[in-house]
């Protein structure tokens, strides 16, 4: 993975965390344990730093940044949609950004709430915990329901063991030129591949 040291500082990745190749860490950037970075996400810590904790992920082309004298925090078991941007904010723990969506500077979000898909967060807006937030500009409509919660939970631990499944199996290779005879698809049982399925 391309990972930049500036002004004296270097990212920190934990061996039992996934940084996919693509992905580019830039300086002060701190990486928890059993974290999932995707392809194409750039972690930009040359101005302020940036934290994604414990059994969080960063999905495909995700951006992290933030001005002088700023963190951009994603608390424990985050989960950051593909193409979310955030910029100085704080994602509080077991929260869901969705995809495309942008939390701007000293944006505080709630633990376990969801932002909704191409939602925008305005500078310095605070959500509360459990909450749904959708809009631009974003605004809180309702609480989440427990049911929905535990979604997201078993979302996120379908990240970790990504971080597993990669670690263990994922390699770059010449592709194939033609489909192989009885080609069978993957089959997740809780997040987990049990088994490529039967042909019928």
């Amino acid at each position: 993975m391309p990972v930049y040291q500036i002004d004296g500082l270097t990212p920190v990745v934990p061996l039992d965390s996934f940084v996919h190749p693509t992905a580019v860490l830039i300086g002060d950037v701190i990486i928890g344990h059993r974290v999932y970075v995707g392809p194409n996400a750039c972690l930009r810590g040359d101005f302020g730093r940036i934290v994604v904790r414990d059994g969080a992920n960063i999905q495909d082309n995700c951006v992290m940044h933030g001005f002088p004298n700023q963190e951009t925090v994603v608390e424990e078991e985050g989960h950051i949609g593909h193409g979310a941007i955030l910029h100085g904010c704080h994602i509080g723990r077991n929260a869901l950004v969705g995809m495309n969506a942008v939390v701007l500077d000293e944006a505080r979000i709630g633990e376990n709430s969801i932002v909704g898909a191409a939602a925008f967060v305005k500078s310095r807006a605070v959500f509360d915990a459990n909450k749904l937030i959708v809009g631009s500009p974003a605004r809180a409509i309702r609480e989440l329901q427990p049911q929905e919660i535990e979604w997201k939970k078993q979302g996120t631990r379908e990240y970790q063991h990504l971080v597993e499944r990669c670690q263990q199996t994922l390699h770059q290779v010449e592709p194939l030129r033609a489909v192989e005879e009885n080609r069978q698809p993957l089959v997740f049982e809780n997040g987990v591949v049990i088994k490529a399925a039967q042909k019928k």
